[in-house]
């Protein structure tokens, strides 16, 4: 545990340990298999073949049909120094086995040949060859172990049957085989569990991951719902005091009912944009797990009240609809109601005229939505009104979330927004 220079405390993962202090079990075992490949050696040393013990008589030439026989090699123990010396480069090369796996094996099975050969088997060096098959088959595949496994063995097998001179296993040998057998089937199991392991850790990761991208999404929705309902239900309200405020401070001393008609719209509206923000503070501080989507939603039914507020705002409103409106779903019935009230918004803060024109189209399959409003850059209905341009960019997103689509355009003259839902 260290701390970090903003004074929090961090912690070292096990995989995050210096080299060095990794590397001192393994030094350990390297440094332990290569003593017991020379004690081994010098406590044991060559045998002949069957003999239970370093005293035992070596079988005369021509006795039968050994390697002293086939490669015409009288006396052996001319050959002594081959056993330490093959036993030094035996453990010398356990040292690289790991980072060479295969060519160390190779070249431990190649040296306990040949002391074989020559009739001077030395267990150490078989040793070195059965730890050697191990490395293979923790490090390479299945297959490589396989190979390597099959044809170490068998090589071994078959000289145990020629050293002992009567075509029998002799088991001083064959023993080495069966180890490198052994070695490889173990090494396998270990690489096995290793990858398995791995791949558990990997898969608990991702799932994690996921859960944690997925908790991100769910907040992020969330706070863009939320947003969304507060452009859409509080900056319209905000919007509609703006306008009459402005009416009011004009008309207050030349025309004083219209001031005070002005004064009560203000009123009413303050109290509908305090219960909406009470209905979102509910909503955020629910502990229920309810959701901000799960609050009541306007629909289709509650467009005309919203007509008739923004014409009592000042907008003179011209709306017409085609085909029946009952037709049209819960889902697209929310979604169309933010449309209009977008567009009728947006008509009524930046266009010109205090005019707009609303027309909704219910077809066989889609649903349309035109709402056009003159513009003009001096004679502005709220001159200081800023354009901010997130009610559009929200109304895209919750006509793309629906299947639909929104264009707007400007002619010079007039500002046409047009939005087409389908009809679920």
């Amino acid at each position: 545990m260290t701390s970090g220079n903003n004074g929090f405390m961090s912690f070292h993962r096990p995989h995050e340990e210096p080299d060095a202090l990794r590397r001192i079990p393994a030094r350990a075992a390297d440094l332990a298999v290569v003593v017991l490949i020379l004690v081994s050696t010098a406590l044991l040393g060559p045998r002949p073949s069957g003999d239970p013990g370093p005293q035992a008589p070596r079988p005369a030439p021509g006795d039968g049909v050994g390697f002293s026989d086939m490669t015409g090699i009288d006396d052996p123990d001319r050959f002594w120094f081959i056993v330490p010396v093959t036993a030094v480069a035996a453990a010398l090369l356990i040292l690289l086995r790991r980072r060479w796996p295969v060519p160390v094996f190779v070249a431990t099975l190649v040296l306990y040949v040949i002391t074989v050969v020559l009739e001077l088997p030395v267990f150490g060096i078989g040793i070195a060859a059965v730890v050697a098959s191990y490395s293979v088959a923790t490090r390479r595949s299945r297959t490589t172990t396989l190979v390597v496994g099959v044809l170490g063995a068998g090589v071994v097998a078959v000289l145990s049957l020629l050293y002992s001179g009567e075509l029998t296993l002799d088991p001083q040998v064959f023993q080495i085989a069966a180890g490198i057998a052994i070695g490889c089937a173990l090494g396998d199991s270990t690489r096995s569990r290793r990858e398995y392991t791995a791949a558990m850790t990997e898969r608990a990761e991702r799932a994690e991951q996921t859960r944690e991208a997925e908790a991100r999404r769910q907040v992020a929705e969330e706070r863009l719902r939320i947003a969304q309902d507060l452009h859409d239900t509080v900056a319209h309200r905000i919007s509609v005091i703006s306008l009459h405020a402005g009416a009011a401070s004009a008309a207050l001393e030349r025309d004083p009912d219209k001031a005070r008609e002005s004064l009560g719209t203000i009123r009413t509206a303050s109290r509908e944009v305090l219960g909406e923000i009470g209905v979102l503070l509910r909503y955020l501080r629910t502990e229920d797990g309810q959701s901000a989507a799960a609050m009541p939603q306007p629909g289709t039914g509650d467009i005309d009240a919203l007509i008739t507020t923004v014409r009592d705002s000042g907008l003179a409103v011209d709306y017409s609809t085609e085909g029946d409106l009952d037709r049209v779903d819960d889902i697209t019935g929310r979604v169309l109601y933010r449309v209009v009230q977008e567009g009728l918004t947006n008509a009524g803060k930046h266009g010109s005229g205090h005019t707009a024109t609303l027309t909704i189209g219910v077809g066989t399959a889609r649903v349309t939505v035109t709402v056009t409003n003159p513009v003009a850059a001096t004679d502005r209905n709220q001159p200081d009104a800023p354009h901010g341009g997130l009610g559009l960019t929200g109304l895209r997103e919750r006509v793309s979330a629906a299947g639909g689509t929104v264009h707007t355009t400007v002619d010079g003259t007039s500002f046409r927004l047009d939005a087409e839902l389908p009809l679920r």
